[in-house]
């Protein structure tokens, strides 16, 4: 049984929208146990998160999927909270070649949102993970998924609470993708094609079979 977690920061329901919509995608990756893991007020107490639970959870997961809303250019204060705790696991790189994405959504088009992805993906960088972009072009496929046009990861949009459909659907769309990359990296003899995946490391795999 594969292991995603998707650990998110909402404070008016559409991050969590999306993080559902997350789940529900890697749900239907045969073989995936999902574990939505929302940071919550309780878990910060005088500025510092403080629920061990969940970070013992990530841990047992092979895949982690990061979500906030963009506040100011960036993650949450929340969000920010939980990822200063986890400095002990970054120091064991008790992370290292897990699978990682993100999703972010703010009020304006711009807003700054790439900042939000691009924080998630050093963030992920810095324990040692393996990072999963959107595979799919802007507006390119029949479904218009990918609306923003963002490849590092999905940007929503929402300036009334409301979350667009299309972003429902791409965040459905990296659920899986993500589900399906972190197959490759912990099943051994899973049938990829015409090649048999032998190694747990989705990039020493690809290099060997000259996908780098």
């Amino acid at each position: 049984m594969m292991k995603l977690a998707v650990v998110f920061h909402s404070v008016s329901g559409t991050t969590r929208q999306l993080a559902q919509a997350v789940a529900a995608g890697a749900a239907t990756e045969r073989g995936t146990d999902v574990l939505m893991a929302e940071i919550v007020g309780s878990d910060i107490v005088d500025g510092r998160f403080q629920n061990s639970t969940l970070l013992q959870q990530l841990s047992g997961a092979d895949a982690i999927v990061f979500g906030s809303p963009t506040y100011m250019g960036c993650v949450s204060a929340q969000f920010k909270a939980f990822a200063d705790a986890t400095g002990e696991l970054w120091a064991e790189q008790a992370w290292a070649n897990k699978i990682a994405a993100g999703f972010t959504i703010g009020g304006n088009l711009s807003g700054d949102q790439l900042n939000t992805i691009q924080y998630l993906q050093v963030f992920a960088g810095q324990h040692g993970m393996l990072w999963a972009g959107l595979d799919i072009p802007g507006n390119y496929d029949p479904a218009k998924r990918n609306r923003l046009g963002a490849q590092s990861g999905l940007i929503a949009h929402s300036a009334d609470g409301i979350v667009h459909k299309t972003d429902l659907l791409t965040a459905h769309y990296l659920g899986q993708r993500v589900a399906r990359l972190a197959a490759l990296s912990v099943t051994p003899g899973k049938l990829n094609g015409n090649a048999r995946v032998l190694c747990k490391d989705p990039v020493w795999y690809a290099f060997h079979r000259g996908g780098l």
